[in-house]
């Protein structure tokens, strides 16, 4: 497609026209709920709503993590929002998280429910409340708290800048795609310098923060994200791609990407999560279907 013609902003701003791209059916200028829709409660304290998108797929694995460490109260149930059907905006996820973007927490697991909303807090919630993933000496802990919010800083610059204008908008426009796609390479050197010198993010421990920046990084390294990696040259950021081979091996992860998907291979796929156990039924019924 050819660039966008010059464009002179108006002196006020108004949505009088759809916007375009992907997306664009659930993007609006006012935020609150469009319906009434009362939202699910499963039968653990931990109650997230969700979708397999890379913010989505942080909450999950930090799930699964805590779970494979021994942490039973980190059981949960994942519930799907579709948020091309608007789901974001039932009244139920509203007062979950005013901000209507998935994923969004609820524990019940004291007198009162609490909610968490933002993928980067809900981590380190989760983080706080089992003492796992994230070190406690203050030096460490600054240095992971500072990549947990690299990540939070620098992801939509990755997701709704290049990813954006380069996947997903109506019209491929020059200057952006070449302005996101500068971006989009520092932060690749930026991640593959630090991974020269340490085996994880923020240093010899796996923490919070390799779980925040693998589902978009790590994605982005092994093509899996906006089909990007020949775009990018990815292969040549080597210590990165070690680095997203050894987080992506961990079986804790490769449960957690299952978790809220529905896009992908059929197998990769579990909508729903209310139990442990609803893997290993994923993983049946899919072998059944496939037989002839």
């Amino acid at each position: 497609m050819t660039d966008a013609p010059d464009y002179t902003p108006p002196k006020v701003w108004t949505a009088s026209k759809p916007s375009g791209g992907r997306f664009a059916a659930i993007n609006r200028p006012v935020s609150g709920p469009t319906h009434d829709k009362v939202l699910p409660v499963g039968r653990h304290p931990l109650q997230l709503y969700s979708l397999a998108t890379p913010n989505g797929v942080k909450v999950t694995i930090m799930l699964e993590e805590l779970l494979a460490l021994g942490h039973s109260g980190a059981e949960y149930d994942a519930w799907l929002i579709k948020i091309n059907d608007g789901d974001q905006f039932g009244s139920g996820f509203v007062a979950v998280n005013p901000n209507s973007k998935i994923p969004a927490l609820m524990d019940h697991s004291g007198p009162k429910p609490i909610r968490v909303f933002e993928s980067g807090s809900i981590l380190l919630y989760l983080a706080e409340k089992f003492g796992a993933f994230l070190p406690s000496e203050p030096g460490a802990r600054a240095e992971c708290l500072s990549w947990l919010f690299w990540q939070m800083g620098s992801a939509p610059y990755l997701g709704g800048g290049f990813g954006h204008f380069y996947a997903y908008a109506p019209v491929k426009i020059e200057y952006a795609i070449d302005r996101f796609a500068m971006e989009a390479k520092r932060q690749l050197d930026v991640l593959d310098k630090q991974l020269a010198e340490h085996e994880f993010i923020a240093g010899s421990d796996y923490t919070v923060a390799d779980i925040a920046i693998w589902p978009w990084y790590g994605a982005l390294a092994k093509g899996t994200l906006y089909d990007a990696a020949e775009f990018l040259a990815v292969a040549e950021y080597k210590n990165l791609q070690r680095w997203a081979d050894l987080i992506g091996a961990r079986p804790a992860v490769q449960r957690g990407r299952m978790v809220n998907r529905t896009f992908g291979d059929p197998a990769s796929q579990l909508h729903e999560r209310h139990d442990a156990g609803d893997f290993a039924t994923m993983t049946e019924d899919k072998r059944l279907a496939a037989k002839p």
